[in-house]
């Protein structure tokens, strides 16, 4: 029977299929990184705002308490976002006339709500609340970042859900006394917990890496 392929076309052949396999192992690895990259989950990004306002400022050198203008933080989903009648309550006397505030002046005036872009939104197939957090010890500091040092806001953690599960699955380390909760750059707690907590946690981890708890 004659030869069907050259034996140039059969070391193509072999190259094309080393070259195929490289290709898709690359690609996997491309995809597994990306999808792990800082800069797919927009880290360091800020987003543009209405008002430029500086965290760093208000909260850093001026020491206002995240809950005066995320005052629903401590008993809703969602923390809040400040309201026009929230800022105005300073800037009706500072910065008065101020051209970069002129946003808050027209929302109030017009009786709209500001409109904030979020810079750390979860999907919508992803339940988060606020209060559940906060009121059992997790800081703003552990998601949020060093918000006080920050002239625009970023996120510093990917907030990914395997982000989410590690803490889920050992909580303790990222936990504080509820009178630290909001406090910035606070030095970590060592053994201040008490046991009973610690181990009421371990338990619970079961229950914290169940799809329903952060799926409904």
């Amino acid at each position: 029977m004659a030869q069907l392929f050259t034996p140039a076309a059969t070391t193509l052949f072999r190259v094309a299929i080393v070259l195929t396999g490289l290709g898709v192992v690359g690609a996997g690895v491309t995809a597994y990184l990306w999808a792990r990259a800082d800069s797919t989950w927009n880290v360091g990004k800020p987003a543009p705002q209405p008002v430029p306002f500086r965290h760093d400022l208000h909260s850093g050198q001026l020491g206002i308490d995240c809950r005066y203008c995320h005052s629903t933080v401590e008993r809703a989903a969602d923390a809040g976002m400040p309201s026009a009648q929230t800022c105005m309550s300073c800037h009706s006397q500072v910065w008065v006339g101020a051209s970069v505030l002129e946003p808050i002046r027209s929302s109030l005036a017009l009786g709209q709500p500001i409109q904030w872009t979020s810079v750390h939104r979860l999907p919508d197939y992803a339940y988060f609340h606020h209060a559940a957090h906060v009121t059992k010890g997790v800081a703003c500091e552990t998601c949020h970042g060093r918000v006080d040092q920050m002239p625009k806001t970023v996120k510093t953690q990917t907030l990914s859900m395997g982000w989410c599960l590690d803490c889920h699955r050992d909580p303790v380390p990222n936990l504080r006394p509820r009178g630290a909760v909001f406090a910035m750059g606070y030095e970590p707690h060592g053994d201040e917990l008490p046991e009973d907590i610690r181990e009421f946690y371990r338990e619970a981890s079961r229950r914290l890496t169940s799809c329903n708890t952060c799926h409904r």
